[in-house]
């Protein structure tokens, strides 16, 4: 039953993954390029400082996209070894670049849903697959 589960929250997670880490690469292309309309941007897009805070999550994202991308490249081509550290790394570096939006737009008492819930899933969709690794690499056993 355990084994089943690990591979129910793993498929979830890679596919997960897939997405967000194509979609930090396109969201980057579209900023950097500026094709991204103000009107779907986040309030005071205009401002200089919130510019400077959008693209301080530009190496995070950039790391979390690359590793997570790499991890499932690895794991295609069966490289077992080199999978899990990276898809851990992967995982907890886009936890974090959600984490770290919303704490932000909480300070600011911004509640905007567009804004918050890719962001809540940045934070949530890593922590199952976090667990699961954690559990399988220290040797913890399931409840």
């Amino acid at each position: 039953m355990a084994a089943e589960h690990g591979g129910c929250v793993l498929r979830f997670t890679k596919v997960s993954m897939a997405l967000t880490d194509l979609g930090f690469l396109a969201y980057w292309a579209v900023t950097v390029t500026a094709l991204l309309p103000a009107r779907y941007a986040y309030r005071d897009y205009d401002n200089p400082i919130l510019a400077d805070w959008n693209y301080s999550f530009l190496p995070l994202d950039l790391l979390a996209g690359l590793t997570g991308l790499a991890a499932l490249l690895t794991a295609c081509r069966g490289g077992r070894a080199a999978v899990r550290p990276l898809m851990l790394i992967s995982l907890v570096l886009t936890s974090t670049a959600g984490l770290q939006a919303l704490a932000f737009w909480a300070l600011r008492a911004d509640f905007t849903l567009s804004w918050w819930a890719p962001n809540l899933f940045l934070l949530l969709f890593p922590l199952p697959g976090i667990v699961h690794l954690a559990r399988r690499d220290l040797g913890w056993s399931a409840p």
